[in-house]
């Protein structure tokens, strides 16, 4: 099993979960694998903490972190990883298999906060939510039954990554950019293009997607992260000056 220490590093976060059961099967499903934060994002009834379906882990249910929005419950993380059934959908990020994307999360543990992101059971992850995501990993289920049960798939996820054993670092440790890192420089860089002219208007929130899927391709450390949102600061600093 992967070391206790590093999977507490990992954050399991439900997004716009409509039945308080599976989320209790998901808490679960995260005491039987060690992992212990649990995030929700505007769940759809506040009794999710009461689940009967919790069994074992009523504590961990009763210590879960809510949120308003996905970037708040992400903002401490380096990697965010989506899931996706991928059944008929155009994405816009790199799909990985269970396995190769769960050996890719065991590394980043050892060095940073991993989120690991779950949709609604109505229609899984939306694709303002996915923007906030470095790249999508799907259980490689039937084609003629590809759908899984929220607490399923959180059971099946948290055992490939739990599984893999222990991952020493290699070398040096580089600190990746966290979320809300990425977010701000995401604000100053549209922001600035804005500014400039660059977008249209009406296209202002697709563009703020595109934008932030496109700087968390980049993988971005986290000094790096702090120069450029330095000089676009500067950047927007001359032209607000010369207003």
């Amino acid at each position: 099993m992967a070391a206790k220490g590093n999977l507490d590093r990992l954050r399991v976060v439900l997004v716009s979960t409509r039945n308080p059961l599976n989320i209790g099967a998901a808490a679960r499903a995260m005491s039987n694998f060690g992992v212990s934060r649990l995030r929700v994002v505007n769940p759809f009834t506040p009794a999710f903490r009461e689940a009967v379906s919790a069994v074992g882990a009523a504590d961990l249910l009763q210590n879960a972190e809510e949120f308003s929005t996905v970037a708040e419950a992400i903002g401490d993380c380096s990697l965010v990883v989506g899931t996706t059934a991928a059944k008929d959908r155009e994405l816009q990020h790199p799909l990985r298999v269970l396995q190769d994307g769960a050996r890719i999360i065991r590394k980043r543990l050892t060095s940073g906060n991993v989120a690991l992101l779950f949709g609604s059971e109505k229609h899984g992850l939306r694709n303002e939510e996915l923007s906030h995501c470095h790249w999508l990993m799907r259980i490689p289920t039937s084609p003629t039954n590809f759908s899984m049960n929220l607490g399923q798939s959180v059971a099946v996820c948290l055992y490939e990554i739990a599984r893999g054993g222990k991952i020493a670092p290699e070398g040096k440790i580089e600190k990746r950019a966290a979320s809300a890192e990425l977010d701000r420089l995401t604000e100053t860089f549209l922001e600035a293009i804005t500014l400039s002219g660059f977008i249209r208007h009406g296209a202002e929130a697709l563009a703020e997607e595109k934008l932030r899927r496109l700087i968390r391709r980049l993988d971005i450390n986290s000094p790096d992260g702090a120069v450029l949102t330095g000089m676009f600061r500067k950047i927007l600093w001359k032209i607000h000056s010369k207003k």
